[in-house]
């Protein structure tokens, strides 16, 4: 029923969902760009209720501790308090480990106006957790969004960073000038 209504939801909004997510695929870290509005949450949010997808996500616990925190909670937000050094990538691949079935959205510009650089995080929790990076995107001006390739991070973040680069370069944002890939230049 629920992936009925979010698929005419995201009609109605003018959405197109392309792909899916990998059928026998059961945890991933599902790296999601550009993200400069907080509509990206909103369709993305959607578009797995429309794959049919239970997900996660990591969202700074100030999000947490306002008066709608417990809708954040009701969707998947798991609190980071990034304030403090939580050696959180061991925590969240000890979380893979533990997990039958675990995906996890992360925006590794990690905020929703523009940095220089991305987080690097989503990455080590892949290769430590032993789980691929899906490439999540979505595109303003085309309305369209989905799941692009799956990397398997080899340690080598160089090169794996530059086949997810080369995906997400023709991605535009909702709020232009925000969405920055200049860091891999």
């Amino acid at each position: 029923m629920l992936q009925k209504l979010s698929s005419l939801v995201l009609k109605l909004m003018g959405w197109t969902i392309m792909s899916e997510v990998p059928p026998n695929l059961k945890k991933a870290i599902v790296l999601q760009a550009p993200h400069t509005s907080m509509m990206d949450f909103v369709i993305g949010r959607i578009a797995f209720w429309h794959y049919g997808v239970k997900i996660n996500l990591l969202v700074k616990k100030e999000a947490i501790d306002t008066w709608y925190g417990f809708l954040i909670k009701a969707v998947g937000g798991i609190p980071v308090d990034r304030q403090k050094s939580t050696k959180l990538v061991d925590q969240v691949a000890e979380k893979f480990d533990k997990s039958e079935s675990l995906f996890l959205v992360v925006t590794p510009e990690g905020t929703r106006t523009r940095v220089d650089n991305w987080k690097k995080g989503f990455y080590y929790i892949a290769l430590k957790a032993k789980v691929p990076i899906l490439v999540g995107f979505i595109d303003y001006p085309k309305k369209i969004g989905g799941i692009g390739p799956h990397v398997y991070p080899s340690g080598d973040f160089d090169k794996d960073m530059k086949e997810i680069e080369g995906y997400l370069r023709g991605f535009t944002g909702k709020n232009k000038g925000w969405y920055n890939l200049e860091n891999f230049d």
